[in-house]
């Protein structure tokens, strides 16, 4: 994987936020590895939180963005998995804090419920932010071992 890349996956309900964002980390330089879904026919959040899955065990240093109508169901069900820390955000702050403070990898946003301009400053900051780790560590040990 390059240094630059990130995986981005949404159901039906997040399709057309997923194709601009996207479009949008295309334009600041980083490579998107798309795992669905490919149109907006009805599909099931919980295959695209396993993709997301698989793609961080084989990525392990990566980082994901995953997107469903509400942001709610995405972020349930890629936290079923134990090396995932899904992060459901709905400004700037809360994403930065989630890098900062969790260590989280995975981004999530509800496609009906925040605009585009708020979801591009979400993965901005999500981006750009790097985990602080002193006495987030120890926290964020604890949920790598739940």
């Amino acid at each position: 994987m390059p240094k630059n890349t990130i995986a981005i996956a949404a159901d039906h309900g997040g399709f057309e936020l997923k194709q601009a964002l996207s479009q949008y980390l295309h334009e600041l330089g980083v490579e998107v590895c798309d795992l669905g879904t490919h149109g907006l026919e009805s599909v099931d959040y919980p295959d695209y939180a396993m993709e997301m899955s698989k793609w961080i065990t084989a990525n392990p240093d990566g980082k994901g963005i995953l997107i469903c109508g509400s942001g709610i169901g995405i972020s349930i069900a890629a936290n079923r998995f134990s090396h995932i820390r899904a992060a459901l955000c709905h400004d700037s702050l809360s994403a930065r804090l989630s890098r900062q403070h969790n260590d989280a990898n995975v981004l999530c946003l509800g496609a009906r419920l925040i605009g585009i301009e708020t979801a591009k400053d979400c993965v901005s900051n999500f981006l750009s932010s790097k985990f602080e780790g002193g006495r987030h560590a120890g926290r964020v040990e604890k949920l790598s071992n739940m």
